[in-house]
């Protein structure tokens, strides 16, 4: 069985891909640059993977990527630019393909939070792009996953070296809550979905950890688990609102208007949607697995003593 997964060179895409080999399907990674899904060649056995060329908003190259494949997995997105090119109508390219290819499976993999009427672009266009899928494509499966943690994530990655570094660390939307959900278990869930497609299709999951924290009590927990602690200023909403807006343009700029307006709702899985469990997945706790990549930001590396709080 051939799988064509667009985006599997990136960081959920390598473990979707991961698992998918392990379970003895052939992998076709369709990329807009190859050469950043080199590293997912290793991880199956000699020509069970493939790497091909493919730009979402290229309708020509997504239908050579998906030519003879027996399901597909959609999980290019953006945070930033061209969020309506790919996010929306490059869902409705890569989910057109698929129909008139004859796929029998496709995954979609969305956000929580996805909304056609959302304030922000980025929740405006994966709710539109759901809608195309299921217009195009009525029988896929569409996976929506809390904020991922997991070992290159850019989330706990990213504020436990903030925390590192600044002796005052402000909290943007402090109250906001989140269900961080492990890069693996997601893999998991959509690779399940994949295999067991008469079971899942036409379903909409969405995928959470096992536990729910604010803003403020994740960079909390962060420091507590690299032994740094900053002082943490809670910003209040009016000034981080002109703090997005003022230099959300700037390349390295902390956080960007519509990213700012994303935070403004929580991101945690609905009380009666279809999870994890019903994949059969079993959620990791973020603190049983993360101090295998965040013991690079403590002072003493692994031999930093730990907080008993």
């Amino acid at each position: 069985m051939l799988v064509t997964v667009f985006g599997g060179g990136g960081f959920l895409g390598r473990y979707v891909a991961q698992e998918l080999l392990g379970r003895g399907f052939r992998v076709r990674v369709a990329e807009r640059d190859p050469a950043n899904a080199l590293r997912v060649k290793p991880l199956g056995n000699l020509g069970q993977s493939q790497l091909v060329h493919a730009d979402v908003r290229n309708p020509a190259s997504v239908a050579r990527a998906v030519a003879g494949a027996d399901a597909v997995v959609n999980l290019v997105a953006v945070l930033k630019g061209d969020m309506d090119g790919i996010n929306h109508k490059g869902a409705a390219n890569v989910a057109k393909a698929a129909a008139e290819a004859g796929v029998k499976t496709l995954v979609h993999i969305s956000a929580i939070g996805s909304d056609a009427q959302s304030q922000s672009a980025y929740g405006r266009s994966k709710g539109q792009g759901e809608q195309a899928v299921r217009a195009a494509f009525p029988a896929a499966t569409l996976i929506r996953p809390s904020i991922l943690f997991g070992r290159e994530d850019q989330f706990t990655n990213r504020f436990a070296n903030l925390i590192r570094m600044a002796p005052v660390l402000p909290i943007i939307a402090g109250e906001t809550k989140f269900q961080p959900v492990y890069v693996v278990d997601v893999a998991r869930g959509i690779a399940t979905a994949v295999a067991d497609a008469a079971a899942h299709a036409g379903k909409t999951y969405e995928l959470g950890g096992p536990q729910v924290m604010s803003m403020a009590q994740i960079n909390a927990w962060l420091a507590d688990a690299i032994g740094h602690k900053p002082t943490m200023l809670a910003m209040p909403a009016c000034a981080s609102e002109w703090l997005a807006r003022l230099t959300g343009w700037l390349p390295a700029a902390p956080i960007t208007l519509d990213q700012w307006r994303m935070l403004q709702s929580d991101n945690v899985v609905a009380p009666k949607a279809k999870g994890l469990t019903d994949l059969g997945v079993s959620p990791t706790p973020l603190a049983a697995v993360a101090d295998q990549w965040l013991v690079q930001y403590r002072k003493h590396g692994r031999f930093t003593a730990r907080s008993k709080a």
